[in-house]
């Protein structure tokens, strides 16, 4: 783990702490172009050097979400745009089992902005 990023990981309570760490390993295991970073106090998943995906909690729910940076060219009944013009969220329900398929649907949608030129690199 990367020591910049290691207390926002271990520093949270259970079960968001397990919950946070499994999405960091799904998302760095979805392309060898992935990599992590600290951005903006949160951890910041790359794709080739271009920002793609953070990791956060909802201060006042608790719930880890997964903010796509790219999210307005993502469709799925189960992200939130909320306020944001260029940005969805979703959310993670760190009680229940991961919803492994939609999550990793979703970041392959997400990386394929990238790979497919949509997004430059």
């Amino acid at each position: 783990m990367n020591d910049n990023l290691d207390g926002f990981y271990l520093n949270k309570d259970e079960p968001q702490k397990s919950c946070l760490l499994a999405l960091r390993t799904i998302i760095l295991n979805q392309d060898s172009g992935v990599t992590e970073t600290k951005k903006y106090g949160m951890p910041c998943f790359c794709f080739h050097g271009k920002m793609f995906c953070y990791l956060w909690v909802d201060k006042k729910t608790l719930e880890p979400y997964i903010l796509f940076v790219e999210g307005k060219h993502l469709q799925h009944s189960d992200l939130e745009t909320g306020s944001r013009a260029r940005m969805k969220i979703l959310r993670i329900n760190p009680s229940k089992d991961l919803e492994i398929g939609i999550i990793e649907h979703l970041l392959n949608q997400a990386l394929d902005l990238y790979r497919n030129g949509v997004i430059k690199i």
